[in-house]
């Protein structure tokens, strides 16, 4: 089964961390990724810069070069970042701004709309949410206007399914991740996206599963694979994240 990992992290030490509520996660640098996930047939992902990286970009650009091809950054960035950096970043390998509407670390809510689109209009880029579903109705007037959104981890909670499957309806991507951090069902969760929208849901590992109740264990994805059926398994775990991310078509292992 083979696996674009649409959301890990890249923890290295050698590079700026700023505690984040008093918080400073252990290091996981890309040999211990690779470790973790040698018995899996991972082909490529996606780095996420969480909030303990607020902007810095050192880390994530030394860890797409060691990742290589298949690989691309989802980065946090100030709302006045010049266009020039956010199109050396783009041939660098990052295809994605995160604002981090739960933990920080991201440029605010107010900067939301227009970071959004211009990072889109300028190298294409998607935007990536950290957000708990259940604030989504609210914050509904600014993300369905926008060119492409992804929400993390299934949004979080239960209650905020409605209003993340009405997101996935104006075209946005889910993320299946983080498993041991949500409070859903994760089966249900994602037949329902896949209901709306098969081409609107993909998958990772979410390691190393920073303040997660549970860290990622490799069943989860045997779990999700039960669940969306053989017909969903290629997109969910590869085609949806090639395509989200602008990565090649499916071919040889590399």
């Amino acid at each position: 089964m083979r696996l674009v990992d649409a959301h890990l992290h890249v923890v290295d030490p050698a590079f700026p961390l700023v505690p984040n509520d008093g918080y400073l996660p252990d290091p996981f640098t890309v040999a211990d990724y690779r470790a973790r996930v040698a018995g899996l047939d991972v082909v490529g992902g996606a780095v996420v810069s969480g909030s303990f990286q607020a902007f810095d970009q050192t880390y994530l650009l030394a860890a797409l070069a060691q990742l290589g091809p298949g690989f691309v950054g989802v980065t946090q960035l100030p709302a006045d970042v010049p266009d020039a950096e956010v199109l050396r970043l783009d041939a660098a390998g990052v295809r994605a701004v995160r604002v981090n509407l739960r933990r920080g670390g991201s440029a605010p809510l107010a900067d939301l709309d227009r970071l959004a689109r211009r990072v889109h209009e300028l190298a294409g880029w998607h935007t990536e949410l950290y957000v708990d579903g259940r604030d989504l109705a609210d914050l509904a007037p600014v993300l369905h206007p926008l060119p492409q959104v992804v929400v993390d981890h299934l949004g979080l909670h239960a209650d905020g399914l409605r209003d993340l499957l009405r997101l996935v309806a104006t075209g946005a991507v889910v993320k299946a991740t983080g498993f041991g951090r949500v409070d859903l069902d994760v089966a249900d969760a994602a037949r329902r996206v896949l209901d709306v929208d098969p081409r609107a849901l993909v998958t990772g590992t979410d390691l190393p599963s920073t303040r997660a109740r549970r860290p990622f264990a490799d069943a989860d994805l045997d779990r999700l694979a039960e669940a969306v059926g053989p017909e969903h398994v290629a997109a969910v775990f590869e085609d949806n994240a090639r395509r989200l991310y602008r990565l090649p078509p499916r071919g040889p292992r590399p």
